[in-house]
């Protein structure tokens, strides 16, 4: 039976869409594999881990039966970027196999029942926004860098999202440092707080476009739904207490200093070349005038860099972790950072100058 006939990229895009959320090795078989559903002339796209499912669309063949089926989605989409660009594919049912056709090339995959597929089930709506891909992708790209990998506090694996009024605020930390970023909404919604499981995050990020086009997200239950373009994404939420970030946001920090991006940078890019492996602890010492940036390691190699500053208060020497600065610097676009410091045992706060919503937390080191 044909389920469609069609250039390879009108059904690889589609299969790309959902296939990052395709474990490639897991427990249970079927879920290395992809639900391709046809019915009418609509195709849908299913692929799912148990705790995120992405769905989405694509045009299939005119008349036919309905039918469902599952088959190995990284080996369809292996199969379909290895064609030739511009190759007619053609997706056959035949028993228990799928045979992908496309010129002179023939493929037969196993498929699995389509009624042993995993499906997450609808909760009920608790509250909708709607917003613009591109300022929530922004929004995720200025924090979701600070998340935590695999660490025993499962609700820091993730990324807080807090809705109050008509503002969306985001909030990451893996415990050493902390982002936040906020970005307005055109409706006013009841305050909530949900947290976002880290690869849910990193798929919205892949998928979500810079662009006007509208997001629909929905907060139902122990869920989360977004909306864009033919794509639905539904994740389960992280069930937790997050840190109160407010508090670890410090306020009245003494020693301010302006620095360009880009050059302070570079400057921390090359003096992390000889930091130890292990720590990756640089010395930031300021004085009137000067930043200087100071890095060494286990075979007492040292770096040292100097940046002129528009500084003239009291002088301090304090550690951080390089990544955790370089982090920062590469995720913003600003030509300038603003640099709040107050002794050399208190977090570093960085901000954008003339923008209130956006804040790093960097926790000190000793070197």
């Amino acid at each position: 039976m044909l389920l469609l006939k069609v250039p390879k990229n009108d059904i690889l895009a589609p299969l790309q869409s959902v296939s990052g959320v395709v474990e490639k090795r897991h427990t249970l078989p079927i879920l290395s594999n992809v639900l391709i559903e046809k019915r009418g002339e609509t195709l849908t796209f299913l692929a799912t881990d148990i705790e995120l499912q992405i769905t989405t669309h694509a045009n299939g063949s005119e008349g036919g039966e309905d039918v469902a089926v599952t088959v190995g989605a990284r080996k369809l989409q292996d199969i379909l970027r290895a064609l030739p660009d511009g190759t007619e594919v053609s997706l056959i049912l035949d028993d228990k196999r799928m045979q992908v056709r496309g010129g002179k090339s023939r493929f037969s995959l196993q498929t699995l029942p389509a009624a042993d597929y995993p499906r997450m089930a609808p909760a009920k709506t608790d509250a909708s926004f709607t917003l613009s891909q591109g300022h929530f992708k922004a929004l995720l790209g200025l924090v979701q860098y600070s998340m935590a990998q695999q660490d025993i506090r499962y609700y820091l694996n993730g990324l807080l999202l807090v809705v109050m009024g008509r503002e969306l605020r985001a909030v990451a930390t893996d415990g050493h440092r902390l982002a936040f970023g906020s970005t307005e909404l055109q409706q006013d919604m009841p305050h909530s707080e949900v947290i976002l499981p880290r690869k849910t995050v990193i798929e919205l990020s892949r998928l979500l476009a810079d662009s006007d086009e509208p997001l629909e997200v929905v907060l139902a239950g122990n869920q989360a739904v977004f909306r864009f373009g033919n794509i639905e994404l539904v994740t389960k939420l992280i069930d937790g207490k997050f840190p109160d970030y407010e508090r670890v946001i410090p306020k009245g920090h003494d020693k301010t200093i302006t620095l360009g991006r880009v050059a302070f940078l570079q400057a921390l890019q090359r003096a992390a070349i000889l930091t130890s492996e292990k720590h990756r602890g640089v010395r930031v010492v300021l004085s009137a005038g000067s930043l200087k940036i100071i890095s060494n390691n286990a075979e007492q190699e040292e770096a040292q860099d100097e940046l002129e500053v528009p500084y003239q208060g009291d002088a301090l020497d304090i550690g951080f972790n390089v990544g955790y600065l370089v982090d920062v610097l590469n995720n913003v676009s600003s030509d300038d950072i603003e640099c709040h410091l107050h002794d050399s045992n208190s977090s570093a706060l960085i901000t954008v100058p003339g923008n209130a919503t956006f804040r790093y937390v960097v926790m000190p080191m000793r070197i």
